[in-house]
């Protein structure tokens, strides 16, 4: 406690010396001024205080519920991407992985399981800087939205595979070589593994939107494997292999413009879900414009005469129509042209006999 005492006397001590320089330097004038606040500056440097320190690193108070993001904090996620909440990419990963466990037994005659980990959002240069090497990096197209996306294998699961393929006894974790290469036997079998994937992801998006993941080439080096620029964002879903004591990761990589064209669909809480929009009120509407009822003008001709002519009409002046008891009647409702039909005499009433409907333009 004294040596605590005497610190915090020095610092007092310290600090009364730096405020003195600061003052007697801003009463001098020209260059002794200057000089005075350079030599000042250095001794009169402030304390901070524990709230200041909290609030330069971001860190929020007991108090604080509000959440918000200052200082340090602020400046290292800046780098991070807001993950758009999609929904129904959610229930499509989860088919997917329910697929896999299925269809991964069959592939390796062995009992695998197949979880996912996370669905996270990040940037592609970010995310290809943080990829274990050495791995299998595989690049694939969706035909339907023309783009691209990647698929990334880690090693384990390399050597995990390759041993359960060629008959590597069960109970005994995969040897696992480093310094060299993958070779042709293992990037083979890799591959084969990668097209049983994909076409479980296929399957998986059939139900929202029809596509096709196309297997395209196979990277070991990530520079070669670029499919977006650095700073795109991307959706990263890391699915585990189990296979007993063996397995690894499969990381699926989609870029955000690759799923752009059914971005819609994805936002959907539900299949099928549609906004404000009531089939109940819908049919009760259809069925009442069906009983409406509307007035039907029948036209016998039309004829235009210019204005002048017209104002000169008097009482007795006759109007010439160009049609005979053998002309086609116009039956309008308001100024929309519906049918055609002959005049006639029905029970001493003139009548209309529909004989074709008039076929609007746009109209099938």
């Amino acid at each position: 406690m004294a040596d605590e005492e005497a610190m915090m006397a020095e610092w007092e001590a310290m600090a009364e010396e730096g405020d003195a320089e600061d003052d007697a330097g801003s009463a001098d004038g020209g260059g002794a001024s200057d000089g005075g606040g350079s030599e000042g500056g250095g001794g009169s440097t402030r304390v901070l205080d524990q709230s200041e320190i909290d609030s330069l690193l971001g860190v929020a108070g007991a108090g604080d519920d509000d959440g918000d993001e200052s200082g340090i904090q602020a400046i290292l996620n800046s780098a991070l991407v807001s993950y758009e909440r999609l929904p129904m990419l959610e229930v499509v990963f989860d088919r997917l992985v329910r697929m896999m466990s299925t269809s991964l037994r069959n592939f390796t005659s062995d009992n695998v399981e197949v979880s996912l980990d996370n669905i996270t959002s990040a940037r592609f240069g970010d995310h290809m800087n943080s990829i274990p090497l050495p791995a299998m990096l595989s690049v694939f197209k969706a035909e339907e939205w023309d783009n691209y996306g990647l698929m990334t294998v880690d090693s384990a699961l390399i050597y995990s595979i390759v041993d359960v393929l060629l008959g590597g006894r069960r109970g005994t974790a995969a040897m696992r070589i480093e310094g060299r290469p993958y070779t042709t036997i293992e990037r083979n079998l890799v591959e084969r593994m990668v097209h049983v994937v994909l076409a479980d992801l296929s399957a998986a998006f059939d139900p929202l939107s029809p596509v096709t993941f196309r297997f395209d080439r196979l990277e070991t080096n990530p520079r070669f494997a670029t499919i977006a620029r650095p700073a795109n964002a991307v959706i990263v879903v890391t699915l585990r292999v189990d296979m007993e004591d063996r397995g690894g990761l499969i990381e699926l990589l989609i870029p955000y413009a690759t799923l752009e064209p059914v971005r819609e669909l994805l936002l959907q809480m539900f299949m099928g879900e549609k906004f404000g929009r009531d089939s109940i009120w819908e049919g009760h509407l259809t069925a009442e414009l069906w009983q409406t009822d509307v007035t039907i003008d029948a036209v016998l001709d039309q004829v235009e005469l210019p204005l002048g002519q017209v104002l000169e009409w008097i009482e007795g002046s006759q109007l010439e129509l160009n049609c005979t008891p053998n002309s086609k009647v116009e039956l309008r409702c308001g100024d929309v042209p519906m049918f055609r039909g002959r005049m006639g005499r029905r029970g001493g009433h003139i009548a209309v006999q529909v004989n074709d409907k008039i076929v609007r333009e746009g109209e099938s």
